[in-house]
């Protein structure tokens, strides 16, 4: 299959969904919705929602039911950008060839967009769209496993990790472990709850959480390489920052060579789990290779 052709239609499905929803909600301070929008039609793969969607397809369920999950994925994944831009933390001025919503909007009106998007999350995880199409216990589930990913024990506790682990050399499994709560917990996290709304049985949520430890570290090995020999115009914002930072990554510990092998084997390790998956799983194989190869 074309997976690049599959990722820009699955995308305008999640951003007309995505805006439909924001839509319904004009409450927001006309300055608060303008920086939520800025940074949310700022650009984006929508790697996340895809993903939810792609699990749903695999286990023979609709999307339908999955997009507000998958919406609310990408308020979180926007919500963690927009903070970790700021000065307290990775201090970025760019973000996907814009300037960062703290440079358009001022740091307190950033801080209180990203708090505004985790918010306005957990509020779709109740829409009405999966309230009345999903049992109650599964709904509960999933709710559960997106705070479970989201907080100290996933991409806030990873976010930590990483904090502290700047100006020290980290091994290999601490590296894994920053890696694993800061990025992967969120992509395993939207592959398993697009497959429980879609009713996936047990066997199929085992592999396919298997499936996104391999591709969440994959995705940050990839990342940790186009901050080394990316560019500027294809990442949209400046490259070298880890090495600013002086980060631990998997290239300055294994190079870049090993550590494009290591993203290679990863995606191969998840393409392999999905074997009992027909034809409908497509698009995941196809997302594992193309995490591993793209330019930005």
């Amino acid at each position: 299959m074309n997976i690049e052709q599959y990722l820009n239609n699955q995308k305008i499905v999640v951003d007309k969904a995505l805006f439909a929803f924001l839509a319904e909600n004009k409450e927001f301070p006309p300055k608060l919705e303008e920086a939520i929008e800025y940074s949310l039609k700022a650009g984006g793969k929508r790697i996340r929602p895809i993903l939810a969607l792609a699990a749903a397809q695999a286990v023979g369920g609709a999307i339908e039911p999955v997009l507000p999950l998958a919406c609310a994925m990408e308020m979180i994944h926007t919500f963690s950008l927009i903070h970790d831009d700021l000065p307290a933390m990775d201090n970025d001025d760019f973000r996907r060839g814009k300037p960062t919503n703290h440079k358009v909007y001022g740091e307190g009106v950033a801080i209180l967009a990203g708090d505004a998007l985790l918010s306005e999350a957990f509020y779709l995880l109740c829409h009405p769209n999966i309230v009345r199409q999903i049992s109650p216990n599964v709904l509960i589930d999933v709710i559960r496993d997106v705070a479970h990913a989201t907080g100290r024990s996933g991409m806030v506790g990873g976010q930590i990790l990483d904090l502290e682990g700047e100006g020290k050399k980290s091994d290999a499994d601490a590296l894994e472990k920053i890696h694993h709560y800061k990025t992967g917990c969120l992509i395993t996290t939207s592959i398993t709850s697009g497959a429980k709304i879609a009713g996936a049985n047990g066997a199929q949520l085992e592999a396919l959480k298997i499936y996104g430890e391999k591709v969440g570290l994959a995705f940050q090995i990839a990342d940790d390489i186009l901050n080394v020999e990316g560019t500027k115009e294809n990442l949209g914002k400046s490259v070298g920052s880890d090495q600013q930072h002086n980060k631990s990554t998997y290239p300055s510990l294994f190079g870049l060579t090993v550590s494009k092998k290591m993203a290679q084997d990863l995606a191969e390790q998840a393409v392999s789990v999905l074997e009992i998956f027909d034809a409908k799983a497509d698009p995941l194989r196809g997302i594992a290779q193309y995490i591993v190869s793209r330019k930005n």
